[in-house]
């Protein structure tokens, strides 16, 4: 009689299970359960729509420091199925990718159905039988694998489960997998934006710059990459790996923090001040205002003049050196106070889940509970933006299935 592996989660980890667990294994059952109506919903939206759907990093040491949890996990379990394997499988199966220049890998379509349509035609062709509208309430091991309790009174039995239902913002969600004897990290949000309440930057939003250096005060995390200014604080892709970087202490402060922006990475107060003397000098009958001698946006500009107290009708000859000093420390350490954070779109990822200590890193599989694998977010391992969680989904769900396909 054939084995039965329930997969538990119709996202990337899931799904990624499934198609290959059937297509390595013929003869094994496969049924995926998916909570909601809708799967592959976070591929679908990713990347604007276009789904970044991976990152080119070709050195697995390089591409764990990605990694602010499960940093040591992910790069083991690079050794079974890496960037390059992803890229392969998907053009293998006719979807080609292609790189941008900050290394986010999407397909050559940009268009995120590409993938989608690329897993949906494996169910099919592997006949992964999807039932939607399935929630698991309770998860009970037997003699010879599993039985699991549905909603709507509904119930089913495997003799193997891998579990990839994405991560839970609330430790109380976790409640039917602890009772597997499993240790769960506590979730607190990963990957949001930094809220500048009351304060003019807000009013600069849509500005953007292609790097900055971002630091947290009285801490060791800083993070240099594209930033920018939105109706509510601070965003892109400096905030986010920063915010990932800090997800527990910034929890812990109850995202009340003091960032430092330096607009021009590796400029610093001395060299600055120093280049002011002969930007003075050539610029001496030029208004400030109307000769921005760094590059910076005209509004941002703008706006750290009034901040050093400048009159935008004065000439750089006329500049005070205490104003001088002061428009120097706004670029180079202009200081923000957050005061709370905001989702960042699609990109919403929860640090936290099922502790690493009990997952074999070269099967998924619990050390506890034979028959029982892990796969994707629900483990305590988060990626910062830009195609690091959705590896990790591909690479823990192909060894799940990987390692199930071969128990048979």
């Amino acid at each position: 009689m054939a084995k039965k592996l329930v997969v538990i989660g119709g996202g990337a980890a899931g799904i990624f299970c499934a198609v290959n667990a059937a297509r390595m294994n013929p003869v094994l059952d496969v049924i995926l359960l998916e909570k909601s109506s809708k799967f592959l919903s976070k591929v679908r939206i990713s990347g604007g729509g276009r789904c970044n759907l991976t990152h080119a990093c070709f050195d697995r040491e390089e591409m764990s420091r990605h990694y602010p949890r499960g940093q040591r996990f992910v790069k083991k379990a690079f050794h079974r199925f890496f960037t390059t394997d992803t890229i392969q499988w998907f053009e293998e199966r006719g979807v080609p990718l292609k790189t941008e220049a900050d290394g986010r890998m999407f397909p050559q379509s940009d268009n995120s159905e590409s993938i989608v349509s690329c897993l949906l035609k494996e169910v099919n062709q592997y006949k992964v039988d999807i039932r939607m509208n399935a929630e698991v309430l309770q998860l009970q091991e037997k003699e010879n694998g599993f039985a699991l309790l549905l909603s709507q009174a509904k119930t089913l039995e495997a003799d193997y489960v891998c579990v990839a239902c994405g991560g839970y913002p609330k430790t109380s969600m976790f409640d039917w997998l602890l009772q597997t004897g499993h240790t769960i990290e506590p979730p607190v949000p990963s990957l949001f934006t930094f809220n500048i309440p009351h304060h003019p930057v807000t009013g600069l939003m849509g500005v953007s710059v292609p790097a900055a250096t971002v630091k947290i005060s009285g801490t060791k995390m800083e993070e240099t990459a594209p930033l920018l200014i939105t109706h509510w604080g601070l965003s892109g892709p400096a905030v986010l790996k920063l915010s990932a970087r800090g997800a527990r202490e910034l929890a812990e402060r109850n995202y009340h923090f003091s960032v430092i922006v330096n607009w021009l990475p590796g400029q610093q107060d001395q060299q600055l001040a120093i280049q002011f003397r002969s930007i003075r000098t050539e610029l001496a009958a030029q208004k400030i205002s109307l000769r921005n001698p760094f590059g910076l946006p005209q509004r941002l500009w703008d706006l750290l003049l009034e901040l050093s107290g400048i009159d935008k009708e004065k000439r750089w000859a006329d500049l005070p050196a205490k104003e001088q000093n002061k428009l120097v420390a706004n670029i180079v350490h202009c200081s923000f106070d957050v005061k709370g954070k905001t989702t960042f779109k699609e990109e919403f990822v929860t640090a936290g889940g099922i502790s690493l200590s009990g997952i074999d890193v070269n099967t998924m599989q619990s050390k506890t509970v034979p028959g029982l694998y892990f796969a994707g977010e629900i483990m305590d391992v988060d990626g910062v933006t830009g195609g690091f969680n959705f590896q990790h989904a591909w690479t823990s769900g192909f060894i799940a299935a990987s390692a199930v396909a071969g128990r048979e």
